[in-house]
């Protein structure tokens, strides 16, 4: 039991649990049947764990060279080893529990955790660092509408509301870790734009997406509005967290939390993400 806490505490819990539900938001909004959901989400899980256990395995050396003694890895409560077989065990499950869902969402699954791994295996250090997040999270609406007795790839405006939060999710998550990654040979799309400049983007990229779904997702009247209202203000909470506390987790949590309001809102116009 010890290992496995250590191998979830290394999955980044807090991202996994909330991709994991918006995966049930957008299985819910696409209409799939019971079945279909449970495995959709449950495919998901595991992709999210071996994207998550990757990272801190192969960053585990340059987790330990800054201090980063919140890792389970760094402080040896779980070997290498270890995470490398639950990390790739993850890969499997998650691709099997796809291929039950058809080949559409088996291949799309692919890509997203293709893409992810790649940001893991060295894109992270590049001017092109957000592109696994745009093609993750662009990607990401299609598993739910894939996984339908239809399958058909999501309506447009939901592939560029996930793509636009998927560049606030990194630009807001590595910034409070700008320095320690410079240290360490980091130099992503964040580290050369600067932390003002990437948190202009992140909250630019919460507006996009907001947009889009207002737009996209149908007339839905008062409620549609409210949700859009939501989104501003978090965006608006990001600025003022960063100003007044500089880079930190919350700002992040905050990106999050928009995804969630907005993938409440395709749930309310149901039928609307195909």
């Amino acid at each position: 039991m010890r290992t496995v806490r250590a191998l979830w505490g290394a999955s980044h819990p807090g991202p996994s649990v909330v991709v994991t539900a918006l995966s049930l938001a957008l299985g819910l909004a696409a209409g799939l049947e019971t079945w279909r959901l449970v495995v959709l989400v449950a495919s998901v899980l595991f992709g999210q764990l071996s994207i998550g256990i990757s990272n801190d395995a192969i960053d585990r050396e340059r987790d330990r060279a800054v201090g980063r003694t919140d890792k389970p890895l760094v402080r040896g409560e779980v070997s290498n080893r270890a995470a490398w077989i639950a990390a790739g065990a993850s890969v499997v499950i998650a691709l099997g529990l796809s291929a039950v869902l058809g080949w559409g969402m088996l291949l799309a699954h692919a890509v997203t955790i293709a893409s992810a791994w790649s940001y893991n295996l060295g894109l992270k250090s590049t001017s092109v660092s957000v592109v696994p997040f745009l093609v993750s999270f662009g990607l990401f609406p299609s598993l739910a509408t894939l996984s339908s007795p239809d399958p058909a790839l999501t309506a447009p405006f939901a592939a560029v509301a996930g793509a636009a939060l998927g560049a606030a999710v990194h630009l807001t998550n590595v910034l409070p870790d700008l320095d320690d990654d410079r240290d360490t040979g980091v130099r992503g799309l964040p580290h050369r734009l600067g932390a003002p400049a990437s948190v202009f983007v992140a909250v630019a990229g919460i507006v996009v997406a907001a947009i889009a779904v207002l737009i996209g997702g149908g007339s839905q009247g008062v409620l549609a509005w409210l949700f859009f209202g939501a989104v501003l203000a978090l965006a608006v909470a990001v600025v003022v967290r960063m100003r007044l506390r500089g880079p930190d987790r919350t700002g992040f949590r905050l990106v999050m939390a928009a995804a969630l309001v907005l993938a409440a809102q395709l749930v309310v116009a149901a039928g609307s993400l195909r």
